[in-house]
């Protein structure tokens, strides 16, 4: 008689479960057929759920059960119940359940499996639009199940943290106002009335904001948000973050907590204890240093700024090129390549490839050589011994040192010397291709300026948003001299990752009005596009700052993930498709009717 498994016998333990203590019981399994070996008589199978793998046996003294082994196949959705057995000398070191084995009594196929378009294993040979577009089986395999747990316990952790510190979870709407600027939004039309769109949102910002107003004090949300930005390795237009909000707090406080969580879920994932508290940077030492505001501090090949010392030696100083960029009040900087870490004059000449790919014209390069000589540059014809030492001197070049310069506009040098350090860094070794390698260094960085300049437009911009708090003491120069004005926001780094920022907030309607001018946002601008949250800043509003982490980021550091797409159940491609639904897709013209939306096609090429 057929045992009426899941109605009446339930799995008692996971595949991933059973050790030698379970030697003798009669349990229950459920799982997919893993791998298959018919050996002449007996038939084993590796059985599979999301905890693992264990072994399964059928002889033939189990007739009906044997007879039925003889016709799975990979994949088969089954149900076993059986004895656990010792394997004895045949024990597998490399799966948990490798001391036992179940001899199966009773076996039943609740689904057979077609062929899969791909291997279910661990290190899957096929390419990532195959597994795409078959995500659902792709999920099945170990390192992707074992991300996606980790990610729902890390959910668990944050929770369980956050309302230990009297954090309320409160939700936010994603259908909000559509206001210019910023990230691009997704659109969506409203049926019910005609013409006018909902703003998916980019975050909670403002309504997080309001929820401080209103009294709550402390406010959290795991929160889906969404933008409308052309993706990349760390990106994906929908996207997932912790956001955190608190009234009558400083700079510091924020920081605390949020410590303490990463250290909560750093120590509970991965069982390190991460030191607290973490190291802080000023913005611009950042930018001198590395280029960028999230510096990867596991290695070294820090910047050097050259800008001064090149104005101080003049056209005089015999590299025309440098001091034509200083004129042009752009900035020079300089790496250095150590001799013992040294590269072929081949790969050298890679590294200038791979500049121009960054944005620059070339990359100017010398190698140090006996008494401080240059060698293998065109720089050493014309540079004066002068300049030459002081450059070596600034550098602290040793013989054999490689010297890489870049030089023109201040935000190219910045970008194009922050890209060429991170590449040259896995080019030698320091820091593998993708994951931590071992070393996880978290930084503040701090005290950035409230507005960044808009060549193309000559006007200023909020480089963050227009409701972050400049420092008090750069207030008197918002209106007279904007470019100066630094600001309570703050982003925090792991390994050259943003993986949060935030900001305190401005809650002084006055000050508010003039960040406004400095911007050339006009009254009437402001009301259409933040008017109801101007008008709440009116009743009592607290003073008040926040943080969002980007939990995508934070689960790929953790789990070590090559890519976003790898810590997200269903990824969206590069191209913002989905491969296995087919969306976006198309809709029909009734229903584009309803919407009173028009699908107008792209004129012919």
């Amino acid at each position: 008689m057929a045992v009426p498994f899941i109605s009446e016998v339930k799995r008692t333990h996971t595949c991933g479960q059973l050790t030698a203590a379970n030697i003798g019981e009669e349990v229950v399994l459920f799982g997919w057929v893993h791998n298959r070996r018919d050996h002449g008589g007996a038939v084993f199978i590796d059985l599979r759920d999301r905890e693992g793998l264990t072994q399964v046996v059928f002889e033939p003294d189990s007739k009906e059960a044997h007879d039925i082994a003889g016709t799975l196949r990979l994949e088969f959705c089954v149900g076993i119940k059986g004895k656990v057995l010792s394997r004895g000398k045949n024990v597998n070191p490399k799966m948990k359940t490798g001391e036992i084995e179940v001899k199966a009594s009773d076996l039943t196929i609740f689904n057979r499996s077609e062929p899969t378009p791909f291997l279910i294993e661990d290190n899957v040979d096929t390419s990532e639009e195959k597994r795409l577009s078959h995500r659902y089986l792709d999920l099945r395999r170990g390192p992707l199940q074992r991300t996606l747990m980790t990610r729902s316990k890390m959910n668990a952790l944050t929770r369980q943290y956050m309302n230990g510190n009297n954090f309320l979870e409160l939700e936010t709407p994603f259908m909000g106002k559509y206001t210019p600027g910023g990230a691009r939004n997704f659109l969506v039309p409203s049926r019910l009335n005609p013409g006018k769109f909902y703003a998916l949102a980019e975050s909670p910002q403002l309504y997080k904001q309001l929820f401080m107003v209103a009294g709550f004090d402390r406010y959290f949300q795991i929160v889906k948000c969404f933008r409308d930005e052309d993706l990349r390795l760390d990106r994906q237009p929908e996207f997932t973050q912790i956001d955190v909000e608190m009234s009558f707090v400083t700079q510091d406080d924020i920081f605390t907590i949020i410590e303490g969580l990463l250290k909560k879920l750093w120590g509970e994932v991965l069982g390190l204890d991460i030191p607290t508290p973490f190291q802080r940077m000023d913005f611009y030492e950042s930018m001198a240093k590395y280029g960028n505001d999230k510096p990867d501090l596991r290695f070294g090949l820090e910047h050097i700024v050259l800008t001064d010392l090149i104005r101080e030696h003049g056209a005089a100083g015999g590299v025309p090129m440098m001091w034509d960029a200083v004129q042009e009040k752009g900035i020079v900087k300089a790496m250095v390549v150590p001799a013992e870490k040294a590269l072929s004059r081949a790969e050298s000449d890679k590294l200038e490839e791979f500049a121009k790919q960054a944005g620059a014209k070339g990359l100017a390069r010398a190698k140090v050589g006996e008494g401080g000589e240059w060698t293998q540059s065109p720089l050493s014809k014309t540079i004066t011994p002068a300049l030459r030492l002081a450059i070596n001197q600034a550098c602290n070049a040793k013989t054999g040192d490689l010297l890489l310069f870049q030089f023109g506009r201040e935000s190219l040098v910045h970008t194009v010397m922050a890209n060429l350090r991170v590449h040259v860094a896995k080019k030698l070794g320091l820091i593998p291709e993708y994951g931590s390698g071992g070393q996880w260094k978290f930084l503040w960085v701090v005290n950035p300026p409230l507005f960044e300049y808009d060549d193309e437009t000559n006007t200023w911009a909020a480089a963050h948003h227009a409701f972050t708090r400049p420092h008090d003491e750069d207030v008197p120069f918002l209106l007279t001299d904007p470019g100066r004005v630094k600001c309570h926001r703050y982003d925090v780094v792991l390994n050259g990752f943003e993986i949060g920022g935030g900001s305190i907030r401005l809650h002084d309607p006055k000050v508010q009005s003039e960040v406004f001018q400095a911007l050339g946002i006009h009254e009437e601008e402001a009301r259409t596009k933040f008017g109801f949250l101007l008008d709440a800043l009116k009743f009592g509003a607290p003073p008040h700052g926040g943080i969002a982490l980007g939990m995508d980021r934070l689960v790929m550091l953790l789990t070590g993930a090559e890519s976003l797409r790898d810590v997200i159940p269903f990824p969206k491609t590069k191209t913002g498709t989905d491969t296995m639904t087919g969306a976006p897709g198309d809709v029909d013209e009734k229903q584009l009717r309803e919407l009173h939306v028009r699908s107008v096609p792209l004129p012919a090429k």
